[in-house]
């Protein structure tokens, strides 16, 4: 026998309910389909049906179930219950015979004509008697199942749809499977790997927003440094920060390093509607538009620009200096780019001063980020948020030993061995396979750890990095960068792609920020001996539990 849902979860009330189902179950044929609480809505009229019985061949039975004592008094139904002993009903049958018409209503709008097979509406009683003399004008026994009836029920149904039941003809084996999807209402999702990645996304957001305890605890401290591995949600607590000091009325600066990041936060309070930061972006572009000259090097940019800065910020009128700077991603700031920033506050003691840094992400090297702002009062922040577990368990060895991971379980990582110089092919092979399965091309990032992708490369080569960037924001397609310039962002799907390193230092701090980038799944694509090598026997452990993957080649 069908049953419409196989399993139906009856409450505490539909106990009566459960007795006949089960009961129809047994005696009915196997052929014969049998729905439990059908609802219809026809027009603003609700309705619904307990018990729906199809059979082919015979035609089909709406049953009204009532549990309990029911009784009949001068016309008046009543049911056991209530502080009196009973209470009034409404008349069964006519409910049955409601919902048996909006039914019949619903279906013929569904399927184009009308329902010409044997209908009948019925009420049953599991826990009372009805005397088989018993007559009501208007209520036929034969459409009255009772306690005894329900003993052997199929018999007594399928008289009632013959002779009582309304139609010309019995249901058709053909036209019951034209009305089972309607019934039924199936529908799926489709199995890929990128089903359901929202709802982890969504609570990861969520867990993000939970963060902002963190600044209602310190909102009395001027001078603080966050310090937590990756994805612990630094990137949105500078920007809420940014948001609360502005709203105070404090003339605010927003920095951080690199294009890419700065043009997210530039983003991100261009939604504001009012109260913006007086600077959003990166530091160098702050400094070129007090009017300090371009330069070339990495001498230019780590001592002379910030030196003719400081030069600079003496000059500056007290309304363009700053109440308070807030730095993301701030262990990629040299110690005299702070020097700088310092000189461009209201007051450079005591002026209010943020910077929200992950010391494992110090992929430069060069110098102690930390002790530049030995007087900001350091914040640890432990928990990961922004990851599945899954990802989080290859960096976690990088993090810390506070590191503590918070998303949802997730996808496995996927792991393609190749060589060195294969992997930039792979990783390219990669992305195709991953959008047949079912992933849109704008949740996907494809990072590099040595030489560019082609396709970023062209952007170098034709000096149209704006415009690369600008792209990446407007997220509508997949994104070739270099792990060095993707610190502070995120997609839902990363491939990274480890196609050897410069310098072999750095390789570790290389690997964790892009382990750290992707939200949902991340494929990692290279060689097994140069992924030790760099990351360590942690990495190479977690890396073991992998899915070992292969891309179709295109």
């Amino acid at each position: 026998m069908r049953c419409i849902p196989p399993d139906p979860h009856f409450t505490d009330g539909q106990s009566a309910e459960k007795v006949i189902w089960n009961q129809l179950k047994a005696t009915l044929p196997d052929n014969v389909v049998v729905a439990h609480s059908v609802q219809v809505r026809h027009g603003r009229a609700e309705h619904e049906i307990d018990i729906l019985v199809l059979w082919p061949g015979v035609g089909l039975a709406a049953i009204e179930v009532k549990g309990g004592q029911i009784s009949n008094e001068q016309g008046q139904w009543f049911q056991s219950g209530g502080k009196d002993g009973k209470h009034k009903l409404q008349d069964p049958l006519a409910q049955s015979q409601g919902a048996a018409h909006a039914f019949k209503n619903w279906l013929a709008d569904q399927i184009g004509s009308q329902l010409a097979s044997r209908f009948v509406y019925m009420a049953a009683f599991p826990y009372s008697v009805v005397s088989p003399e018993w007559v009501k004008s208007g209520n036929p026994r034969a459409l009255f199942l009772d306690q005894n009836d329900l003993k052997s029920p199929a018999e007594a149904i399928r008289r009632a749809i013959e002779t009582e039941g309304g139609g010309t003809v019995p249901l058709a084996t053909r036209f019951l499977e034209r009305i089972l999807p309607r019934l039924e209402g199936s529908f799926d999702q489709p199995e890929t790997s990128a089903a359901g990645y929202e709802e982890d996304e969504d609570r990861q957001d969520h867990l993000t927003e939970r963060q902002a305890v963190l600044l209602t605890a310190t909102r009395s401290l001027p001078r603080i440094r966050f310090t937590g591995g990756a994805g612990s949600g630094k990137t949105w607590l500078a920007v809420e920060k940014a948001r609360e000091l502005c709203r105070s009325g404090k003339r605010v600066g927003l920095f951080c390093y690199n294009k890419g990041l700065g043009m997210y936060l530039t983003d991100q309070v261009g939604r504001w509607k009012s109260a913006k930061p007086a600077f959003t972006g990166e530091f160098h572009e702050y400094v070129r538009s007090l009017g300090v000259p371009h330069g070339e090097g990495q001498d230019y940019f780590d001592v002379e620009m910030p030196t003719l800065l400081l030069v600079s910020a003496h000059g500056l009128p007290e309304h363009e200096k700053f109440d308070a700077v807030i730095v993301d991603e701030a262990q990629d700031f040299a110690p005299l780019w702070w020097e700088g920033l310092r000189a461009c506050l209201k007051d450079p003691e005591t002026s209010e001063m943020y910077a929200f840094m992950d010391d494992g992400q110090d992929v430069y090297k060069r110098w102690d980020s930390a002790a530049a702002i030995s007087d900001l009062l350091p914040i640890h922040v432990d928990d990961n948020l922004r990851n599945t577990k899954k990802i989080a368990e290859t960096f976690k060895s990088f993090a810390g030993a506070n590191f503590t991971p918070r998303g949802s379980t997730g996808l496995a990582v996927r792991r393609v061995e190749c060589t060195e110089d294969e992997a930039l092919d792979v990783a390219s092979n990669c992305i195709d396979t991953l959008i047949e399965d079912g992933w849109a091309n704008n949740q996907i990032a494809l990072l590099t750890t040595k030489s560019r992708h082609p396709i970023h490369q062209d952007y170098f080569s034709t000096d149209t990095i704006p415009a690369y960037w600008r792209e990446f924001h407007a997220n509508e397609s997949e994104f070739y960068g270099h792990v060095l310039g993707f610190k502070g962002l995120e997609r839902s799907v990363v491939i990274l792609c480890v196609n050897g390193f410069k310098d072999m230092e750095r390789a570790a701090e290389l690997l964790y920020v892009g382990l750290s980038r992707a939200r949902t799944l991340l494929v990692v694509v290279g060689d097994t001996e140069q992924l030790r090598e760099a990351g360590g026997n942690q990495l190479d452990l977690a890396l073991s539990r992998a899915q070992k993957w292969s891309p179709a080649a295109s």
